[in-house]
């Protein structure tokens, strides 16, 4: 079995080890394939069985070009980047990780209300260069001092990553709403579901946690911005296009969203013309939020175990049955 995997430096850099899927077959492993050279993805696929990628898309061309694939597995949840319905007019499984990142990306979520709240990165590179030393004050702080308690937090979106956010938002006695399509009896005991408008209006904080469909894209525009209480904070480490761009810039830069918290934006690596980059209060990393250590080890093995599924004949984890 020929296994090759397209982009892996962002799943392992160097401090995990590849072994589980080198026992499995003849394994390739490339850092980056660059993505706009279709030509170059279908020549390292070449005659490989199974075809593994994180963000390098796999696209119908490819697929024709690559007869021998049996199957594709993606180093992630999401598989946008595959061409998974023609893959099933070809017969070849495409397999994600559903489960991997739960907690680490509830956790993340917090963590960028936490910093909006109390900018502790600004105030401790303040204090390196001397403020604090040099201030006639015991103490000083450059930013509004936000306390969550008691205030109201909204989740779009009440999955498996809304609910580990809500936990952590119970724990700060924040009371929370959640807007679903799919409500959960999970999902009632940490969150009171109402409908989308009533979040939008009550929401000191909103969390945007949904998959990114054609009724979710865009769902942060203009129009339910206004809707939204004045000094609002968004927070998004779901997936880019939920948000019009544009329109979260110019309700940052009125004032009308207080603050923005976001590991994703609509194109990535970020474009230098994205208006959220010169935006008012808008904090912005690199699509980290699944990265840690820990998370990236549940992939590998999960991946593992989605291509030994594959070998043993009995793919798991397909999303395009």
């Amino acid at each position: 079995m020929k296994i090759v995997i397209l982009d892996g430096y962002t799943e392992n850099p160097g401090d995990l080890s590849w072994a589980p899927l080198e026992e499995l077959g003849e394994l390739t492993v490339y850092d980056r394939t660059p993505a706009e050279d279709p030509a170059l993805i279908a020549e390292r696929i070449g005659d490989a069985e199974i075809a593994i990628t994180n963000k390098t898309p796999i696209s119908r061309e490819t697929i024709d070009k690559c007869p021998n694939l049996k199957a594709i597995a993606l180093l992630a949840t999401g598989y946008n980047v595959v061409d998974y319905v023609y893959a099933k007019e070809k017969g070849i499984p495409v397999q994600n990780v559903p489960t991997y990142g739960t907690q680490i990306v509830g956790q993340y979520a917090v963590g960028l209300l936490l910093e909006i709240c109390s900018h502790y990165g600004h105030h401790d590179q303040t204090v390196k260069e001397g403020k604090w030393e040099n201030c006639v004050d015991w103490c000083y702080w450059d930013y509004p001092m936000i306390e969550l308690y008691g205030k109201t937090a909204g989740i779009i979106g009440l999955g498996r990553i809304g609910q580990a956010t809500a936990k952590i938002l119970n724990a700060l006695d924040m009371k929370v709403l959640a807007y679903d399509a799919f409500q959960s009896e999970s999902g009632k005991k940490l969150a009171q579901y109402v409908d989308l408008d009533t979040l939008l209006a009550q929401s000191d904080v909103i969390f945007l946690h949904c998959p990114l469909f054609p009724e979710t894209e865009g769902i942060i525009n203009k129009d339910n911005i206004a809707k939204m209480k004045d000094g609002v904070i968004l927070i998004n480490n779901s997936r880019g296009p939920l948000v019009v761009e544009q329109d979260l810039a110019d309700a940052l830069n009125s004032g009308k969203v207080y603050a923005a918290g976001l590991d994703v934006v609509s194109t990535e690596p970020i474009k230098g013309d994205n208006p959220l980059l010169k935006a008012k209060n808008c904090f912005i990393t690199p699509h980290i939020s699944w990265a840690a250590q820990a998370s990236r080890q549940r992939i590998m093995d999960i991946t593992a175990g989605n291509v030994r599924s594959v070998v043993e004949g009995n793919p798991v984890n397909v999303v395009n049955k």
